[in-house]
Parts: C-alpha cells; structure tokens; sequence
C-alpha cells in the first residue's frame, strides 16, 4: 500500500514517520518545507494539478492530510491563506484521492464548535465556529464531503509533541525563565499527544480499516483547563521555582475567540476502531521524559 502524507514535518507528520517504521508499507512524506536530515518530497497541495500528479504517478492508495494554518490569531487578519490552506488544499486533496480510489484522512478541529456546551461533543452535534480558524477548517470538512470521495476526518484538540511549537514546549521554557506565569482557567478541553494520534491513523492504514467513512473525535482522555495543563507540566518537569497564577480569558484578550469549552466525546471513534486511548498525564509525562532526555 502507498501512504502519501501531507504537512510531514509538522508535529503529527513527525509522530507519523516514528509510527510508521515497523510498516512493510510505503510511505511518502510531502511538505512545502525542510528538514536537516529528513527525506522530504516537496508538494505544493495548493496546486491542484501537482497532487494529481503525484497520486497517480505513485498509485497512492491513502492520503494523510496533516497540513493546515493554524495561527488561530493571524487567520483573523489573513483570512485568503487560511481559507487556501484549510479550504482549498483539502478540496484538492479529495478530488486527486476520488480520482485515483484512494481514502483521504483529514485532520480537523474542535473549533468547528462555538465551546459554549458544558458537556462533550459529539461529531453530529452542530458547527459554529467563532473565527476564521474554525470557519476555514469546517469548509475544509465541507470540501471533503462533497467531494465523494472515501474519507475520515479526524477532529481533534491541543496538539503537543517534542517536535515544533506548542503548549508544552512553550511552557517549559516560561516556566525555566519567568518568576511567575498566568494561564487561562476558564478554557476547558483535553489535550493529544500528536504520536497517540499518529497511533490511531497508522493502526487504521495498518488494518485496511476505511470502510466506516465519516467524522470522528480524537484526544487523548480527561478533561482540564490550559492552567491545569500547566500546573502539570510544572509538577512533572520539576521546574517548581516559577509561579503559576489563573486568569481569565477576559483578562487575556486575544484576536480569535476561543473555545471555553471544547471536549470532544470519543465513543464513536473507541466503538468503531477499538484503540485504546491513553490518559492525558500519562502522555505528557512521556513527552517531557523525551523533551528532557
């Protein structure tokens, strides 16, 4: 089987070639970018003619759509990128895997939601993003279904990892230079560790598991604030000597609104798929081991 994956030196693209090793199966990892010692091919998924190219040159099989914009706050002052990387680029994806038979995985949002619930959402309860971020992505989840072509779109929720920007990165150096941080406590979700992610996708290709298309959520389990999570990481990283303080959203403005509530409910994905997933704390004392090796 031929796996073509997209967006491969972000965070989930990176847990995907680690997760892909023990594979007998093909993969190609594509991005616009980079890497110091890492095969990359190169491919523009704006382009629509040059996916076409290259799906039915390698007779791929599985597209995995890790790509996306996804500066929450400047996609409220650049809406055409976000809207050519969220939209329009799954769009050409779908069409290139109608064209060739093959399945897209697309990687989605829980900003599809407004986050004014106070219980968990499931894949069929209503949209309404609050920003572009959010608009951009459901066009996206639209494009994919009206494509016809074979997909699974994934929504998931505060992606972290070893690798590139994020939450816990960011805050383990807040907390080794600052004497004392503030951290949002009225923004509620669960975070995913991008490689119990690129567990669930890489066991799905792993089992030829694509005839249930549909949305479906993934995080990892439990349910926190941002300042909960940074209390943790504090405690687990041991870099007790800077102060952690709550706030409120109101009292940190940010251009895009965010979601004060965003837990996404995983029975669909549990019922039909049978992975396990892991407890939040328990990825995250594995990823700050790795980041402090």
């Amino acid at each position: 089987m031929i796996i073509l994956v997209t967006g491969a030196n972000g965070q989930l693209g990176t847990a995907l070639r680690e997760a892909s090793k023990r594979d007998d199966d093909r993969w190609i990892f594509t991005d616009v970018t980079a890497l110091p010692g890492v095969e990359t091919v190169y491919l523009d998924i704006t382009d629509p003619a040059a996916v076409q190219i290259v799906c039915e040159s390698e007779q791929v099989d599985v597209i995995v759509n890790c790509a996306a914009y996804t500066n929450v706050d400047k996609a409220e002052d650049d809406q055409a990128t976000a809207d050519l990387l969220n939209r329009q680029a799954p769009a050409n994806l779908a069409v290139a895997a109608k064209a060739c038979g093959a399945t897209l995985i697309h990687i989605s949002t829980d900003y599809v939601f407004r986050g004014d619930k106070s219980v968990p959402y499931g894949e069929d309860d209503a949209t309404d993003p609050a920003g572009v971020y959010g608009v951009t992505k459901l066009a996206g989840e639209r494009a994919i279904w009206e494509s016809g072509c074979n997909y699974l779109i994934f929504r998931t929720a505060w992606l972290y990892s070893p690798w590139g920007k994020n939450f816990v990165k960011t805050m383990l150096q807040l907390l080794q230079t600052r004497p004392e941080i503030r951290v949002v406590c009225d923004q509620v979700g669960t975070p995913t560790y991008a490689p119990d992610l690129a567990a669930l996708i890489a066991g799905v290709i792993r089992e030829r598991d694509f005839g249930k298309p549909g949305t479906y959520h993934f995080t990892d389990e439990g349910v926190i604030s941002w300042y909960d999570f940074t209390m943790a990481i504090r405690e687990i990283s041991g870099l007790n000597q800077c102060r952690v303080a709550p706030c409120l959203s109101a009292d940190y403005p940010t251009k895009a609104e965010r979601p004060h509530y965003s837990v996404l409910d995983k029975a669909r994905v549990r019922k039909t798929f049978g992975q396990p997933i892991p407890y939040w704390r328990d990825s995250l004392e594995q990823c700050i081991k790795r980041l402090q090796l």
